[in-house]
Formats: structure tokens, sequence, C-alpha cells
């Protein structure tokens, strides 16, 4: 693998993007970052703006993006549109949905009234997707959210949280126990429609979009990662947030007004679904926010892993997940929930 460019070597290459796209001369601002490598700014220039995409190779891969980006623009939501890219440098230039985020409208003084009606729009939203055929809603070959696929981010776990909070890491045969119980949980999951999943549907993700109407009010960001899968992943995404705490009671109102748009849907089946997807979800991000602290120098994740822990022993408690709870029980248990311990990273 060639070494990445240097930061001088990569700005000439960012300005020459620009310049070819007729953004040469534009004023240009940082923006926040997430937790990838990407990086955005924000460009202004002759009354217009838009955002730079900066997604260095081989860290990012910016063709997922943009083939979601123009199927979820072509249904009629409210993705960015694209003016640019360069796949292979990783830089895309696309439409400025603003600063609204439903996270930052929450936190501002017109939250408290805001709230509701904003968790409405966005359940909404799905409400739309799901209820669109699936060959409708599904871009062709993308691939399957299947029990591989989900088994793979439930072991981010036992790869990176536990061996921190316990000194060692799991055995042989703890990581086969662990590797068996969530197959089963997975497999447990019924079968129902499958849709377009974003995987990261949550409110640092969602725009609000003032002089837009209906579901097109609700920009949508950070959905390069989505897959074909259960219709229950997203909505609880939203309601079962690893950096927000949601009222029960909201939650609440917000499933029985997910529920209300598909009658004939099996509730017993649905919340099977909720649980499971919901437990393998709370793991992953554990996992994740450790590494994040512990390989990327980002301890700022670590502050939501009592959250989340709080989430997974909810989703634990299903049926479904009895397997999952013996083992978590006794190979993490209650001394071992703990916002691990900071690491510096070395060089």
């Amino acid at each position: 693998m060639t070494d990445p460019p240097s930061r001088a070597a990569r700005d000439k290459h960012i300005q020459v993007f620009l310049v070819r796209a007729g953004w040469g001369k534009a004023r240009r601002a940082p923006l926040a970052g997430d937790a990838s490598f990407r990086r955005y700014e924000r460009l202004e220039g002759a009354g217009a703006r838009a955002v730079l995409m900066d997604a260095p190779p081989p860290h990012e891969d910016v063709a997922a993006f943009l083939a979601i980006a123009r199927h979820l623009v072509a249904l009629g939501f409210s993705a960015p549109r694209i003016y640019a890219d360069d796949v292979g440098a990783g830089l895309v230039l696309l439409e400025d949905l603003g600063d609204d985020t439903f996270t930052r409208v929450l936190a501002g003084p017109d939250g408290g009234v805001a709230e509701k009606s904003l968790y409405a729009l966005a359940v909404d939203l799905l409400v739309d997707l799901h209820h669109r055929p699936a060959h409708l809603s599904i871009p062709a070959g993308l691939a399957d959210y299947d029990s591989d696929a989900l088994l793979e981010e439930a072991m981010l776990l036992i790869e990176w949280y536990l061996p921190v909070v316990r000194g060692a890491r799991a055995d042989a045969d703890q990581k086969r126990a662990y590797e068996q119980v969530w197959r089963e949980a997975f497999a447990s999951v019924p079968d129902g429609p499958r849709t377009l999943v974003l995987r990261d549907f949550h409110v640092d993700n969602l725009i609000r979009i003032r002089d837009r109407r209906g579901i097109s009010a609700c920009g949508l960001v950070d959905f390069q990662d989505a897959l074909a899968g259960h219709p229950a992943y997203d909505l609880m995404s939203l309601l079962e947030d690893a950096r927000r705490d949601i009222a029960s009671d909201l939650a609440a109102a917000m499933r029985e007004r997910y529920a209300r748009a598909f009658p004939d849907c099996d509730r017993a089946d649905f919340d099977t679904a909720y649980a499971v997807l919901g437990a393998g979800r709370h793991a992953k991000v554990i996992g994740i926010f450790t590494r994040l602290s512990h390989r990327d120098a980002k301890p700022g994740y670590l502050a939501h892993i009592p959250r989340v822990w709080r989430l997974l022993e909810g989703s634990l408690a299903h049926p479904a997940l009895s397997a999952v709870k013996e083992w978590m029980d006794r190979h993490l248990p209650a001394q071992h929930r703990k916002v691990p311990p900071c690491r510096a990273v070395a060089e």
C-alpha cells in the first residue's frame, strides 16, 4: 500500500478539484467532522454554498456514499445532491443542507418544544421509505445486512471493550460461546419485509430544512454504510440513541406512530427484531467507542458507554436474547460495565 499524500499535496489536489468544479475562488471554512477520517468544509461564493467532503483513500471510499445519495434523491428524499466528484481522490462537492441538525435544534432554546415534532418527522420518513416495495427502495446489488454482518459487528465488544475492562482477552472457549449465542439470537429474528437500512439513522445525521415541507424537511447525511435489511433497525437506531437520552414515553409514542402505519405487521415479530438488532448494535457501539479511544485517540466517545450499556441491558431483557444475557452476566458482569480507561495511542 502506498503512503498517503502529505497535507500540502492533499490541499493542492483539493484546490485543483474545486477549480475544475467552478468553486476555485470560494471561501472555505471547516465544518464539524465525525468518527471517521472524513473532513468537511463549507464553501461560499457568488451567492451560493456547497460542502466539500474530503474522504482520503485508502481510509475512505466515497463510491458508496455517491451511490446511496443519488438513490435517495431519486426516491424524493432530501439527501445532498452531488455537484462534482473525484472518486479516486475521495473528494465530493455536495449540496449544503444547512446547520440545523436535529441534535443542534434539540439543544437550542426551542428544543423542548420541537422534540416530539422532530422525532415524528424522522419516523414519518421511515414510514414512507418502508412502504415502498423492496425492488424500489433497495438499490440493485446492495449487500444484505445478514447474520454474518451482524455477528462481525457484535464481535467488536469482545475484541476492543472486554480486554480493556477485564485486563485480558476472551479465551477461545469464551469467544466461541459468544459467537454461538449471537448466531442463535440473530437466527431468531423473524423473516419480514426487506428495505433500505441507512444504519446510522439518528439525530446527529438528520437535518431540519426550514424551507421544505413534509418529509422533505428531513435532510439525510452519513448513509454510506447502508445495507438491505429489516425495517426495525433504523427505527431502533433513532429511538435507542447512543449519544442522547430519550424519554420512555416519547420512544413509546414514536413506536406506536410507526406501528399504526403498518396495521398488518405482526407486532410481536417486529418487537423481537427490534430487540435483537438493538442488542447487536449496542454491543457494536460499545466496541467502536472503545476503539475510537484506544486506536484513534478520540476518547470523547467513552462518556456515552454507560448509556449504551443501559440500552443493551434493556434489549437483553427480551426472551430471544436470554443466552446472550447469560453470557454477558457471566463474563461481563456489572463491575465490568463501565467507562474503560483512556490509553495513549502509540505513534
